[in-house]
């Protein structure tokens, strides 16, 4: 641990909860003191993740995905819906950010008129920048009790992208910067791969080991504690979705013959690339004196966030920009990390990103990654932290930090303490 940070826990008596975050200290708080404006959080889950067009949800609405992971958080700590702030929910492709339909699940959640929300889109990171967004919230005094959650149906969001909206055509192609916005996905990863020296061995490796990990995590029962079983109805039947669909048995030599996707002498194929998802996951955060008063127990507390902005032609070195700064204001060491969740939305950008920060492996998405489990745009940052929080306590360690490259050009961190 960093000397910053105990110099703050060693000035915290056991059980005894200062009134504001030390001087000179994180303003979230340092890893190991209590203060009672603390941003806890107490539940942390996710509808199961299945493949797009194919998998378990492909016949399933985003709300009835939104409204199990609003309901699974509220069930699981035990309090009421009215005393909730806000609900704010990430969407990135369906229309209008989803609002209309997201306030919709939320009724059918149990939720009276009088909680409001709203949705938001900062493309990959959405479901992360829901939850800090509510951790600001609270932090600010503007409420006691929120949710941040995010929900995709790449089903019926069409394909990645979608349609572009109404632009300058002729302004932005006169503009580096925002012609480089243009380049498809899958680009920006072969580009990432060529100018930092990521190997298709190398892709096809990571991509092995995330669907080997998963496959692990279902077989120990892994996800079973942050995962909200849906009931869905199938040729007049209830059918009930509990396990994601996207692991499965991967080696090298198959991975080696399939074609690469976005450039015909380049890297990146179908299998090193995450996978089309839909799903959802909600996160319940309070703050500290509202959870001692409720008798809430936290599982977890937010430590802070970051969002830096990188060339949007390499948009997907986004975590390695963006864990440091986090790091940086949390008052952090990369050896202070016990589990990074690192998005893996191409084994390109992935690897890059690990490689440059220097992630241990035993530490990097221990449960596997998106090439495994699938990346559901809008819900994956709030995945991304149920399952961060449920693995740290199934483990016994302490911190961990959830990040991701973000479409356009930009990288967001977010630090994690489990209690």
């Amino acid at each position: 641990m960093s000397t910053r940070v105990n110099k703050v826990v060693n000035h915290v008596q056991a059980g005894m909860l200062l009134p504001q975050a030390t001087a000179g200290a994180p303003m979230m708080g340092a890893i190991g003191s209590k203060h009672a404006d603390d941003v806890v959080i107490v539940s942390a889950l996710r509808t199961p993740i299945t493949r797009s067009k194919k998998g378990g949800f492909k016949d399933t609405m985003p709300d009835d995905l939104l409204m199990a992971a609003l309901a699974g958080v509220i069930k699981q700590s035990g309090i009421k819906h009215e005393i909730v702030g806000d609900v704010k929910v990430g969407n990135v492709q369906l229309d209008g950010a989803y609002a209309a339909p997201a306030r919709m699940a939320q009724f059918r959640a149990g939720f009276p008129a009088s909680v409001p929300l709203h949705t938001l889109n900062r493309q990959c990171s959405s479901g992360l920048q829901a939850i800090a967004d509510v951790a600001m919230g609270i932090k600010g005094g503007m409420i006691d009790v929120g949710i941040g959650a995010g929900v995709e149906s790449m089903t019926q969001g069409g394909a990645v992208g979608g349609k572009m909206p109404p632009v300058n055509l002729n302004g932005l192609m006169a503009n580096k910067l925002a012609k480089d916005c243009l380049v498809p996905m899958g680009m920006t990863a072969e580009i990432v791969a060529e100018r930092w020296g990521v190997t298709r061995e190398m892709q096809d490796q990571m991509a092995v080991d995330s669907h080997t990990k998963a496959l692990a995590a279902q077989e120990n029962g892994n996800f079973k504690n942050e995962i909200v079983p849906v009931e869905i109805e199938v040729d007049g039947k209830t059918v009930v979705i509990d396990a994601d669909d996207g692991p499965r048995k991967t080696t090298r030599e198959g991975l080696a013959a399939l074609k690469t996707v976005f450039k015909k002498d380049g890297t990146v194929t179908a299998g090193t690339a995450s996978q089309v998802s839909d799903g959802a996951a909600a996160v319940l955060l309070m703050r500290r004196s509202k959870a001692d008063e409720l008798g809430v127990k936290p599982i977890g507390v937010f430590r802070g966030a970051k969002v830096v902005g990188v060339d949007p032609d390499v948009m997907g070195i986004g975590p390695a920009e963006a864990i440091p700064a986090v790091l940086d204001a949390a008052g952090l060491t990369m050896a202070d990390i016990d589990i990074f969740e690192i998005n893996e939305a191409f084994a390109a950008q992935a690897v890059m990103c690990v490689t440059k920060l220097g992630v241990p492996a035993e530490k990097l998405n221990p449960s596997g990654g998106a090439i495994a489990l699938g990346h559901p745009l809008g819900a994956t940052g709030a995945r991304q932290v149920a399952t961060l929080l449920h693995g740290l306590h199934r483990t016994g360690k302490k911190t961990g930090v959830v990040s991701m490259c973000i479409g356009t050009g930009m990288g967001m961190a977010a630090v994690f303490e489990a209690e």
